[in-house]
């Protein structure tokens, strides 16, 4: 890949989502406090403990595995944290699986396109995908002279709030996969939304010591707090998921804009993201998939404009021997094409040093957010070239 008129963006880590910080002020129950310090520890040496936190929507998943993974960084140098929700990661852009060992100053993450914010598209590619990340978590070794049986690093996984018929199964599969020490079950006030108590996910018998913790979420008055809302309140706070997607992806393409412009509405961003000088990719050097659809050969590229991709690399290391799912270094909208020339012109904030590596772009269902769209010379830029 080519950049015609900007500078090549530093060299280093792919950029990430900002993380999605904890609200000031929030309060941590005492129980939350007393599981994370007896799962800090509690867990042998030799064996870092693997928790896997899981539960329906809205009940704290995520604000517990944050004050988790802070927790046993008071006693281990460094942390695993395994993103499985695709809808609402906490490191990455929305559509995206990811792994990555914090603190994040000295994070070397690995990250998987799957291309939607929800597994009900294709639930064995999501699985798969889930193990590939596992599976890299269980060889890695903090350093290079490290030896194949030192512990690994205490683990972290947050799950999604799907925890109905295929989400239970999938979740019952991910349980039994990863053998976690430690599984946090949140459980809300509607008793129909949660789980099965107990190791639902396996005989007991033939189950190896596991420990089960029940959380409440943080506000316990919450849902009737919900209730007694007036509508248009409840429909806001439904909606919050989507908001808080399309805040990422903005949050992400921003990078992709010069630091020294003061942007400060959607609509100036709008524009700073058509005025930048967009990156030449030779089409015949690269490979097109789409995720979960098939599109006719012909109408391949009339699909392919205007949307956002997936940035991976389809072979050498960063390919798994086994699944064959590439790497991500990150996204990418694809800001037009000529089919004329043999280019098609993406914006992303990846640094060239990995964008060299790039040889397949995975389209999937991630939108751009429609505020980035609401622009004339936006829709101008995305017009497919003939």
């Amino acid at each position: 890949m080519t950049k015609r008129a900007r500078k090549s963006p530093p060299a280093g880590e792919p950029p990430s989502s900002p993380p999605a910080l904890s609200p000031l002020g929030v309060h941590i129950p005492s129980p939350w406090s007393e599981a994370a310090d007896s799962i800090t520890y509690d867990s042998p040496v030799l064996r870092p403990p693997v928790t896997v936190i899981c539960g329906p929507k809205n009940s704290g998943k995520s604000t517990f595995s944050r004050h988790l993974v802070n927790a046993l960084l008071r006693r281990y140098t460094r942390v695993a944290y395994l993103d499985t929700d695709v809808g609402q990661p906490e490191f990455t852009p929305p559509g995206c699986l990811s792994l990555h060992i914090c603190p994040s100053r000295l994070s070397r993450r690995r990250c998987l396109f799957f291309g939607d914010i929800s597994s009900k598209r294709d639930p064995k590619a999501y699985a798969d995908s889930v193990f590939q990340l596992f599976d890299f978590y269980k060889e890695y070794r903090p350093s290079k002279l490290a030896n194949p049986g030192e512990p690994m690093l205490p683990l972290v996984v947050n799950t999604p709030g799907w925890v109905k018929g295929i989400g239970y199964d999938l979740l019952v599969h991910m349980l039994t996969y990863m053998e976690p020490t430690h599984v946090i079950q949140m459980r809300i006030s509607s008793e129909h939304k949660n789980l099965p108590t107990g190791v639902f996910w396996s005989d007991v018998s033939q189950n190896e010591a596991v420990n089960l913790i029940y959380l409440h979420p943080a506000d316990t008055d919450f849902s009737n707090q919900f209730c007694s809302m007036p509508a248009c309140c409840r429909v806001l706070i439904r909606k919050q998921a989507h908001y808080l997607r399309d805040i990422r992806l903005i949050a992400y393409f921003q990078q992709c804009v010069p630091s020294d412009l003061n942007i400060s509405t959607h609509k100036e961003l709008a524009h700073a993201l058509a005025s930048i000088p967009p990156y030449e990719v030779a089409i015949s050097g690269v490979k097109i998939l789409h995720l979960h659809c098939q599109v006719p050969r012909s109408e391949i590229f009339h699909s392919l404009n205007a949307t956002i991709v997936g940035l991976t690399v389809s072979s050498g290391e960063s390919t798994d021997p086994v699944r064959h799912t590439p790497w991500c270094v990150g996204l990418g909208i694809v800001r037009g094409i000529d089919i004329s020339t043999d280019l098609l012109y993406v914006i992303t904030p990846v640094p060239l040093c990995h964008l060299e590596k790039v040889d397949l772009l995975l389209q999937g269902f991630i939108e751009i957010p429609k505020c980035l769209l609401q622009i004339s010379k936006i829709v101008e830029f995305v017009l497919h070239i003939l």
